[in-house]
């Protein structure tokens, strides 16, 4: 059977790229914290019932494979989003977009270790290839403005932890994908994190402020759950059941390109000639990368680890 993975990260890193059109309104009315708060306890109200269906995979997951979703739902759902906001409060956006970049890298040589994926050199080009040309699809003046406020130091760390531990998730969510079915998997990363961000709301003292949430933020959270949240994280766990962890990194680089043409057509933003060149050089090196990934694709839908895949050649 063809292996799709690749198309269902593709397609889910597209989703996400839509996250700008509804967040960006409710900032200036909800605190980040409770956004992401509320959009994984939405989530997971749509997820629950697949999870009480599935319960039974949870005796698939051994000891390393629940901290591995741990590390998921802990670092990749709640912790990294709210260091990745926090950074903007000591460094200036561009530099925590710039640092964020370093997340396919992290992902890699995750997998190689932790993985034991074997990469290739014409597999490593073609990473460098798709991560510069996201790079200049970000920045396309191929430069940023490197501004630090109070506390720059901090800022840095916040964005490149933020970028590891997004990184590491990829890594960990593969390991753990093997042992149960996609929508369990979605279900157990919002469960965790609906716990950990409601933790980090008490202890910020924002729980209070969700009962002055208006109608209409409601609404937008809404679209962020429907649209941005709920669904591109099934499709992803979907894909990454049969995808290497090294290629699905580089899929999800289509996120920057889509959300550039997204913002240029629904926000106004300027889309210049060295986006769209670049972004042609993007979909072009993921196309490549993704032939690196095995074609043929086991049964996903029992829940069962697949078979091992063959090293990349």
């Amino acid at each position: 059977m063809t292996n799709y993975g690749p198309v269902f990260i593709l397609l889910a890193a597209f989703l996400w790229s839509t996250d700008a059109l509804f967040r960006q309104p409710l900032t200036a009315h909800v605190s980040s914290t409770a956004i992401v708060f509320l959009e994984h306890l939405f989530g997971l109200g749509i997820l629950l019932p697949l999870l009480a269906s599935r319960f039974r995979e949870l005796r698939n997951l051994g000891r390393k494979d629940w901290l591995a979703v741990i590390v998921v739902g802990v670092g990749g759902s709640a912790i990294a989003t709210v260091l990745f906001t926090s950074a903007f409060q000591y460094v200036g956006p561009s530099v925590a977009i710039l640092l964020q970049k370093i997340q396919p890298l992290i992902a890699i040589l995750l997998a190689v270790s932790l993985l034991g994926e074997k990469l290739r050199p014409r597999f490593w080009a073609w990473a460098v290839v798709a991560m510069a040309a996201a790079y200049v699809i970000s920045f396309p003046n191929l430069k940023f403005t490197w501004s630090l406020y109070d506390n720059g130091t901090r800022g840095v760390l916040f964005a490149l932890g933020a970028a590891i531990l997004w990184g590491a998730s990829t890594v960990f969510g593969r390991q753990a994908i093997q042992k149960v079915s996609y929508s369990t998997m979605s279900a157990l990363r919002f469960s965790i994190a609906v716990i950990t961000l409601a933790v980090i709301m008490i202890t910020q003292g924002h729980l209070g402020t969700i009962a002055n949430i208006s109608q209409k933020s409601f609404l937008g959270l809404i679209g962020i759950v429907i649209v941005s949240g709920t669904t591109p994280i099934l499709l992803y766990y979907r894909g990454l059941k049969t995808t290497r962890a090294s290629v699905s990194t580089i899929v999800e680089l289509v996120f920057p390109l889509s959300a550039v043409v997204l913002n240029w057509i629904f926000l106004g933003d300027t889309l210049v000639w060295q986006q769209i060149v670049a972004g042609l050089v993007l979909v072009f090196a993921i196309l490549k990368v993704q032939t690196f990934n095995p074609q043929s694709q086991p049964s996903v839908e029992s829940g069962l680890a697949p078979a091992p895949t063959p090293s990349v050649e």
